[in-house]
């Protein structure tokens, strides 16, 4: 029974250690510590029987053990029966101490004395019995180590012999054996390991990566531990696992408070920005809009060269007036018009007209956007060239009505037809600032006008296409018979309808129309129950694509396709932002409509009030100032940040104006915000937007940079404010997702305020980059411009313009001063509208 405990401990001790690396033959020196160290531990388990059954234990211990040396205690315990001349052995008695310490892996101390403690027991083995050279693979090895009882008893009966054969009075004392195999266990490692031994090994650690100790405590061959746990080996002891003074750590050194504050309030220079921007998207662009397509005119080679010098910009004497000018076409007309600043030269002049403005929108009685300025500002220049104009639009009930003078009833019987019936209208005349306005109330229980806001109603397109009824019917019951009646927008755009499918039976053929388009995003989308109320009906006529009929959506009317197509004349509010409505994907459908009635469409450029917008009278400003005396902007500079309590200092402020719409580019405006905080410059913002969410998001953006002593952020609208704005920043942003033409650029220039806009609609035709505007004189150059919507493209402009204001001070001055020499009053578009209507009149 002893012959057969000690086979099958010797088995499972061997199959325990199939791990190991291939042994080299022992020298004599350690053969004969081995037989004294046998005989010690063999007496000892002889006459103790607790020590034969923790030998019998030694082969489980072995497995959670690191060592390779434990391995061969099963066979002492099976040959100290042989041998009973040994008394005590002291080392083993200290195996259980090494072996507590072992799963401490986490102390590099008690990891080296439990090591030194094992040395003592790893020459125990009987090292005599090396392999040959030769040796078979790790699992060849596992397969031959499970040995019969025959073969272990000649194995046993050959190690006696060995011992007979070499023993030597040659021993070491107790100190020198627990500490020479330490120095030699290193060499019992193959040189030439074999496959198996090479993926069982751990990766080796380069010459940097070792530490000093490792000489003190060699490592044995473990297995490899994967990439992805090693996180987890290192917490938790397992078998194979490396000690911390084997594999050092590359753990990246955590920043202490004093850092992180650092980082979080360093400059522009370095790594962390002052003001973070957040990550998240809050606005996303609409998805229908295609962003602008490059569409530039061809430009004569000889105006791309870079001038030669930066000079300044001289008053342009006016030519003088031709004796009989001919009237020039309208194509020309529109191709000339970028140039229109910086030529003075007269219109035809044109014989006396009547114009009639229909109109939801004028300002400042009732306005919503640029439209009502557009209105007002033509309507002005009209009549001081000579030509009668009339304004007819609703009477609404939140109209600034201080703003008229003399309103008195003027029409009290207009029945306009609507449905199967009538509704009774009252029409009312007055001036609103010189101009002479119509206003028509209609006495209906729908209650189409007296809803306290403009816009915003399910019903607004029967609203409107009442309303359009109704300045018709007023138009001819009145005996008022225009040459032109200019339409704008969506809202009245059944007029042209109206007039030739109606009125023009009635004898009302005189009048011709003009429709301006100032924004294709809204187009006023319907069903055919518009054509029973508005008395059009035949819904198989205008149900047909060279009508009424909406080009992407099946069933539907679409009011401005049908203004489009009945006009005599449609405009747009630029030429850039023409060409992209028609071939760049701007038109919201109505591309191929546009390129039916290419032959008249064209662009205008809006112009702007001058009367209000001036810095040389403005009375919201807090110092005049005009292009000679520009220095009085910085008077206007300090007064702006005494109100908004912003910082005195060299720094510029950048600025942004309007309404707080996706059209816009509010992702952009963010960036802007934060670029420009981090990038020593101010920011201040005005507007407010018709949704909550986008308010409220900028309520909260306001919360959170309220402490900043350069950003000011105010949601809602100040005319006041505004003006002061526009004269005390330094630079305006304009990022727009798309712009028809936009008006912030141009108050802003006559402001001597640099604007920084993207190349888009009105924006690409009124403002050219100081850098690449190759085809314009430095004199000619007003801004900065960039393409890409993105933060990258916006940054292109935002960083030169900085830039050139801190270290090319006098440059950034020419630019101001370039700026505000352009003329975007209504002189010039006032003349191309007149071409259109001589070219359009009935003559």
């Amino acid at each position: 029974m002893a012959k057969q405990t000690t086979t099958k401990t010797r088995s499972s001790t061997k199959t325990a250690t199939t791990n190991k690396a291939p042994e080299k033959p022992k020298i004599e020196n350690q053969s004969k510590l081995t037989l004294e160290a046998e005989r010690e531990a063999g007496s000892t388990v002889k006459d103790d029987p607790k020590a034969e059954s923790s030998a019998m234990e030694k082969p489980t211990q072995a497995d959670e053990a690191p060592k390779p040396s434990l391995s061969s205690e099963s066979e002492t315990a099976a040959k100290s029966k042989a041998d009973p001349k040994a008394k005590t052995a002291p080392e083993v008695k200290s195996s259980p101490k090494a072996q507590t310490t072992k799963p401490s892996q986490a102390e590099p101390v008690k990891k080296a004395s439990s090591k030194t403690a094992n040395a003592a027991k790893s020459p125990v083995k009987p090292k005599a019995k090396a392999a040959p050279k030769n040796k078979p693979s790790e699992k060849t090895k596992t397969v031959s180590s499970v040995k019969t009882p025959t073969q272990a008893k000649k194995d046993e009966e050959k190690g006696q012999a060995e011992i007979k054969a070499k023993d030597s009075p040659n021993t070491k004392s107790a100190e020198q054996l627990k500490s020479a195999p330490v120095r030699k266990s290193a060499n019992t490692i193959s040189d030439k390991p074999t496959e198996s031994d090479r993926q069982n090994k751990a990766p080796e650690t380069t010459e940097q990566e070792k530490p000093k100790t490792e000489s003190l405590s060699p490592a044995p061959v473990l297995p490899v531990v994967p990439q992805n746990e090693t996180a987890v080996a290192e917490n938790v002891p397992s078998k194979g696992a490396v000690a911390p003074s084997q594999v050092p750590e590359k753990a990246v050194p955590k920043p202490s408070a004093t850092t992180v504050e650092t980082q979080a309030t360093t400059s522009s220079k370095g790594a962390e920005s002052v003001y973070r921007e957040p990550n998240t998207a809050f606005i996303t662009p609409l998805p229908e809009v295609a962003q602008a397509a490059s569409i530039s005119p061809d430009l004569p080679s000889e105006k791309l060269y870079r001038q030669p010098d930066y000079r300044k910009a001289e008053p342009i004497s006016p030519t003088p007036e031709s004796s009989a000018p001919e009237p020039e076409p309208v194509a020309d007309m529109m191709s000339h018009l970028e140039h229109a600043p910086y030529h003075d030269q007269p219109g035809p002049d044109y014989p006396h007209m009547f114009v009639v403005q229909i109109t939801p929108e004028l300002a400042p009685l009732a306005k919503v956007g640029g439209l009502a300025d557009v209105v007002t500002g033509l309507s002005r220049e009209l009549e001081l060239r000579g030509h009668s104009v009339e304004i007819i639009l609703p009477k609404y009930d939140c109209m600034h009505y201080d703003h008229i003078w003399g309103l008195c009833q003027t029409y009290d019987d207009l029945w306009v037809p609507w449905y199967n019936g009538h509704i009774h209208c009252t029409v009312w005349f007055g001036f609103v600032h010189g101009r002479k306005c119509f206003f028509i109330e209609p006495h209906s229980p729908d209650n189409f006008f007296n809803r306290g806001t403009i816009y915003g109603f399910n019903d607004d397109v029967l609203r409107y296409a009442f309303f359009c009824r109704a300045a018709l019917e007023f138009l001819w019951k009145s005996g008022k018979h225009p040459d032109v009646i200019h339409c704008h927008d969506w809202q009245t755009a059944l007029v042209p309808v109206f007039l030739y499918e109606i009125y023009q039976n009635l004898g009302f053929w005189h009048p011709r129309v003009c429709f301006t388009i100032h924004n294709f995003k809204h187009q006023g989308l319907t069903g055919d129950f518009l054509l029973n109320a508005t008395g059009l009906h035949r819904p198989e006529y205008y149900f047909h694509h060279d009508r009424l009929l909406d080009n992407r959506i099946p069933h539907a009317l679409n009011l401005m396709k049908g203004g489009i197509v009945y006009s005599n004349f449609v405009t747009t509010v630029s030429p850039r932002y023409a060409g992209e409505t028609k071939d760049g994907g701007q038109g919201f459908g109505l591309e191929p409509t546009l390129h039916t009635h290419h032959y008249k469409f064209g662009g205008v450029v809006n112009g702007i009030d001058y009367d209000v917008w001036n810095p040389e009278i403005d009375p919201h400003i807090a110092a005049p100032f005009t292009v000679e005396k520009v220095d009085n902007k910085y008077v206007n500079k300090r007064a702006l940040r005494g109100r908004l309590l912003l910082a005195d200092n060299e720094k510029p402020i950048v600025a942004f104006v309007g309404r707080l719409d996706p059209q816009k580019g509010l992702d952009l405006v963010r960036h802007a915000l934060f670029y420009s905080l981090n990038h020593r410059a101010q920011f201040v913002l005005l507007g407010s937007s018709p949704e909550r969410d986008i308010n409220s998001y900028f309520w909260e953006l306001k919360r959170h940079l309220n402490d900043s002593p350069d950003c000011h952020i105010e949601v809602g609208f100040d005319e006041g404010l505004a003006h002061l704005i526009y004269a005390g920043a330094d630079m305006i942003v304009v990022p727009s997702l798309f712009e028809p033409c936009g008006l912030t650029q141009l108050i802003s220039m006559k402001y001597g305020t640099v604007p920084i806009v993207r190349e888009v609609g009105g924006l690409a035709d009124t403002v050219f980059d100081k850098d690449h505007a190759h085809h314009k004189a430095l004199h000619e150059r007003n801004g900065y411009v960039f393409r890409d919507y993105n933060n990258e493209g916006l940054e292109s402009a935002l960083s030169r313009a900085i830039d050139c204001y801190y270290q090319f001070p006098d440059h950034f001055r020419e630019l101001i001063k370039n700026a505000m020499r352009y003329d975007y009053s209504w002189k010039y578009p006032g003349q191309h509208y007149l071409n259109i209507y001589d070219y359009i009149r009935n003559k």
